[in-house]
């Protein structure tokens, strides 16, 4: 699943078509990713529209355009946008395309996971403003950590990780990635944590979001060639997913099994179970 920096990423592409009028929405209509809005509505709102700006938050991306219209996608599990030339025919798994006089900007998922929402008003929907405070901002705290850690102190820290409430944009890769930074067990309870880790998970937790969005989505505005281009080999990131792969940082053996539902990969070298 996309997760901070790769939906940051995806939302970048688009920004090809800040400043310019849709001239055509095609749909499809009766697929899932439209059960949170009216198609009909949408299109209607969309054509004739000028895509302003954009902005990206946890795993949700959110499209402004004049007369008042707010356009949200949701990647799912296997969404992605794209930029195709004027003359490119739609794919199977292309659900919705804003033609443009130089593009089209294109949204597939094989999957239909995802999601497209549409607002119509002089401010951002109910639904965005919401959306808890990101990772990087100053509401995030290791006072606020600690709190959401003892509220749920019997769930292992990987499962914790992963609710959006509270980590908003972490997914798998990435909590796996902030536990062995912190040098933590994915099944520590989460209410175990001394105040000295916890200020250690806090700070992973913001180191990762940043390299990650400098690294994935790149680094001053510029996009790199592909998602994963410029990740070092010195991240768990590589290593996680290699039967056999090692530590980057002590050699040992990497450990996976299943943890609160996913995937987990842990450095019995580094992280260590109490």
């Amino acid at each position: 699943m996309p997760e901070l920096a790769e939906v940051e990423f995806y939302r970048r592409r688009w920004s090809a078509g800040h400043g310019d009028r849709v001239r055509a929405v095609r749909v499809h209509a009766g697929k899932p990713l439209f059960r949170q809005c009216d198609p009909a509505r949408l299109v209607r709102g969309l054509t004739g529209a000028t895509l302003l700006g954009s902005e990206a938050a946890a795993k949700q991306m959110l499209f402004r355009f004049s007369g008042g219209g707010w356009l949200g996608l949701h990647l799912g599990m296997s969404g992605e946008l794209r930029v195709e030339a004027p003359a490119y025919a739609p794919a199977r798994h292309d659900h919705l395309i804003l033609v443009q006089r130089a593009r089209q900007l294109v949204f597939s998922d094989p999957r239909m996971f995802g999601a497209v929402r549409w607002h119509q008003g002089p401010r951002p929907p109910e639904w965005w403003t919401r959306l808890p405070p990101p990772i990087r901002s100053a509401a995030f705290t290791p006072a606020a950590v600690g709190a959401f850690l003892q509220r749920r102190r019997r769930a292992p820290l990987k499962a914790v990780l992963l609710q959006q409430e509270r980590f908003p944009g972490i997914g798998n890769w990435m909590a796996d990635e902030v536990l062995w930074r912190a040098g933590l067990h994915p099944r520590r309870a989460a209410g175990g944590l001394t105040p000295a880790e916890v200020r250690r998970l806090h700070r992973a937790c913001r180191t990762v979001c940043r390299q990650a969005l400098a690294v994935i989505a790149g680094a001053g505005g510029r996009l790199p060639p592909d998602l994963n281009a410029h990740i070092p080999r010195s991240w768990l990131f590589w290593h996680r997913w290699e039967d056999g792969g090692r530590c980057p940082r002590t050699g040992v053996p990497l450990v996976r099994e299943t943890i609160g539902g996913r995937t987990t990969c842990w450095s019995p070298g580094r992280q260590r179970p109490s």
